[in-house]
């Protein structure tokens, strides 16, 4: 019973600023309909300012310096916040949902390497509240008094909160734009100025929370995105746009990590994902929250316009014929080093095409892709150490892996729609990532799996390519095939009116569930052919941002172009491997390229490739 309660104890300090994180966002989400990746990079800003802060003022104010530093960055980083809003989001609320979350991830790589430049890569001790340096006895040990503080400190801000919306009028307008935006907009309510002053809160929540992290833990530069993940998992188990939702959130969270260290060591990061999604498929907007209103319309995927797939012509067959001879012809004129990168160029590009034939044909917006890509990896590298296949053999159970965790994961994920599933895909990608990361026995861990090699034929980087490009072109040619064939076409139908093909007897589900399947195995490939390229395969394959670097890649070439995934691997993959060639600073480079391509071409690269061809042609027959 006494270990009981110091874990109960512990759960319940880390809940506090859990749920101070996770609030801050569930108000972003439920006004803005932004779906902030940058949040958990707020609160590392936060975690950052507050140790500089304290260092700096704790001297001179003596007890209070750390408080006053503790309030000073939560203050601070709403402020940035607040710019942010004003100068970035602001431009994308016209524009497709997917865009919106694309230019946070985009942050998310700035803020980074902004945190890097100014701090350095040392971890930094968080700093010590002064007069809480000892504990409080409780039967089975001692509970340090900071923990303490932040017990009580949790409610208080839920009590705070609930003032705050309930009793003043700048609150009954967030609850009134979490309901219904348009009607907020429809009594002339300025949105914009709404949209500021709660994106500013809520980020000054995650600075806040990150700030009261810091004595808890070192502060480091990995802190956003694990802090990201925690906060997705507790506003999606509370209902996304509910304070209270949130509270209840962090405290399921809090207690589950803190007995899963405890009963379940090797598979704690499992359970926490484990009960996220079995709380999504009984409630389906989380335990309390309400369905979406509004949002995107029933044939967009994530706000994207529904526009039509231009079927292929008998004309373009020569021009994509001499595009891939003249792709294989690369190696005659490029070094060992690009021959390289054009391989994961095409297998980029394979993923990319996986995700859009999800997303842009069948309107599923998907933050957990790398589960397939590194379900195909894994199934190569175990079958080639454990089983002592061969090259060809091991490529042929990747897509089959892929199609496995498709259809699996696919089942839970076609019952829920909008944002809610677009989270459960994110909850079976971090599932299989948990796995791989704690089943060291047979994945090996951190340690990943080595010296995943091709055969001595296609050993040399060019013959590689010429195997890659033998696998990939088909590849995309199938899902092209795919996306113009019966099956496509009632995707489509699904996608931008369900219930009127339901009406002439198409069942979504059935087709949903296919397109997951489909997109999982093509997602597989291009897992297995990255294991050979690389030779490795560890868990971070399985990781979120592999997950929205597909995402990048499908939004930059354009999501409703069968072309746009070649052109949004070659334009972020060449990006981020010659950027990070010329500088350390890479992230902030590529991010403030894709802010550019988020404001500049909100159709993606071939969207703005047709737009410009349409003019061309427009003014010539003038």
């Amino acid at each position: 019973m006494d270990v009981i309660l110091i874990q109960a104890l512990n759960g319940l300090a880390a809940s506090a600023a859990l749920f101070l994180l996770a609030a801050g966002l569930s108000l972003i989400f439920g006004v803005t309909r932004v779906v902030n990746f940058a949040h958990g990079s707020f609160a590392m800003l936060g975690a950052y300012l507050a140790w500089w802060l304290t260092s700096t003022l704790a001297p001179g104010l003596g007890g209070f310096g750390f408080w006053v530093g503790i309030l000073f960055a939560a203050l601070a980083v709403g402020l940035i916040a607040a710019a942010v809003e004003i100068l970035l989001l602001r431009r994308l609320y016209g524009a497709p949902e997917l865009f919106q979350l694309l230019a946070t991830f985009a942050l998310v790589l700035v803020i980074a390497d902004l945190a890097l430049l100014w701090y350095g890569p040392e971890q930094r001790v968080g700093p010590r509240a002064p007069g809480l340096a000892g504990g409080v006895a409780v039967p089975g040990g001692v509970v340090p008094a900071y923990d303490i503080v932040l017990m009580g400190l949790g409610p208080a801000v839920l009590g705070l909160l609930q003032l705050l919306l309930q009793r003043t009028r700048f609150g009954m307008l967030i609850r009134a734009a979490t309901e219904n935006r348009a009607l907020v907009a429809a009594f002339g309510i300025d949105q914009r100025r709404l949209f500021t002053a709660v994106f500013a809160l809520g980020s000054g929540l995650a600075g806040l929370a990150g700030a009261l992290m810091a004595p808890r833990a070192t502060v480091h530069l990995g802190l956003d995105l694990s802090l990201i993940v925690e906060a997705f998992v507790v506003v999606v188990i509370g209902g996304l746009g509910s304070v209270p939702g949130a509270f209840l959130g962090a405290l399921l969270i809090g207690q589950v990590h803190a007995f899963g260290i405890v009963l379940f060591p090797s598979i704690t990061l499992v359970v926490v994902f484990l009960v996220m999604a079995a709380v999504l498929v009984v409630r389906p907007h989380g335990l309390l929250g309400a369905p979406e209103d509004g949002g995107p319309a029933p044939g967009a995927a994530g706000g994207l316009p529904a526009a039509p797939l231009v079927p292929p012509r008998a004309a373009d067959i020569p021009f994509w014929l001499g595009g891939i001879a003249l792709l294989a012809a690369a190696p005659l004129l490029l070094g060992g080093f690009e021959i390289e990168v054009l391989s994961e160029v095409a297998i980029d590009a394979l993923i990319a095409a996986s995700l859009q034939f999800l997303t842009g044909l069948g309107g599923i917006v998907s933050f957990g892709h790398a589960c397939y890509v590194g379900l195909g990896a894994y199934a190569v590298a175990l079958s080639v150490k454990q089983a002592g296949f061969g090259m060809l053999a091991a490529l042929a159970l990747a897509p089959l892996a892929g199609l496995a965790g498709g259809a699996i994961f696919g089942a839970l994920c076609v019952r829920l729609s909008g944002v809610y599933r677009a989270m459960l895909t994110l909850a079976c990608a971090q599932i299989v990532y948990a796995i791989a990361h704690q089943w060291t026995d047979v994945t090996g861990g951190d340690n990943g799996i080595l010296g995943i090699w091709p055969d001595r034929w296609a050993g040399e980087p060019a013959r590689y390519w010429w195997l890659v490009l033998a696998i990939v072109a088909p590849a995309l040619w199938f899902l092209r095939r795919v996306a113009h064939a019966p099956f496509g076409l009632s995707l489509r139908a699904l996608r931008d009116s369900p219930r009127r093909a339901e009406a002439i007897g198409l069942w979504l589900y059935g087709r949903q569930w296919a397109a997951f399947a489909l997109a999982g195995g093509a997602a597989g490939l291009a897992g297995g052919l990255l294991a050979f390229l690389k030779g490795t395969v560890f868990p971070e394959s399985l990781g979120i941002p592999v997950s929205v670097e597909a995402l990048a890649m499908m939004l930059l070439g354009g999501v409703n172009s069968l072309n746009g995934p070649i052109l949004g691997a070659a334009a972020f993959r060449g990006l981020r491997v010659f950027v990070a060639a010329e500088t350390d600073l890479w992230r902030l480079v590529l991010g403030g390229v894709l802010i550019a391509l988020c404001l500049a071409f909100p159709e993606g690269l071939a969207g703005a490739g047709a737009r410009l061809t349409r003019r061309l042609r427009a003014e010539r027959g003038r």
